[in-house]
């Protein structure tokens, strides 16, 4: 990930999860996507089955915060970002879901808050997976 052309962030083999929290969430969301990011069986075995969580194979995490998930684009031309957490509270949740994942051991990078970010990614296979409580 680059801020302003210089690299800010970047992780090997593991999960990219952009981040939208809504301004109904609260701390249980968070802790479910934490529980979720480093416990769901997404990575392969050695028979090539989905049957290993990021935990079982030392996989990275970048979390970058990412509000213009909740755009409502039902209406209009204008995408209408009421759903999403207002800043404030969005950082605070941000902030506290990068350290449940960062207690659980693994090894955790980020974005920057409100940064313009140019996120690069390689998919390794074709899984991208939306995860909502």
């Amino acid at each position: 990930m680059r801020i302003n052309g210089d690299l800010a962030a970047s992780t090997g083999p593991g999960i990219l999860a952009l981040v939208g929290i809504r301004e109904s969430d609260s701390r249980a969301e968070a802790d479910y996507l934490a529980e979720k990011l480093v416990e769901l069986r997404i990575f392969p075995d050695e028979s090539g089955k989905m049957n290993l969580t990021a935990r079982d194979t030392g996989a990275e995490l970048l979390l970058v915060s990412q509000f213009t998930l909740y755009a409502d684009c039902s209406r209009g031309r204008r995408p209408s970002f009421d759903a999403a957490a207002r800043p404030e509270k969005a950082r605070e949740l941000y902030e506290y879901l990068v350290e449940k994942v960062k207690e659980k051991g693994l090894v955790t990078r980020t974005g920057i808050f409100q940064a313009h970010m140019d996120v690069e990614l390689v998919n390794d296979g074709p899984i991208t997976l939306l995860l909502e409580k």
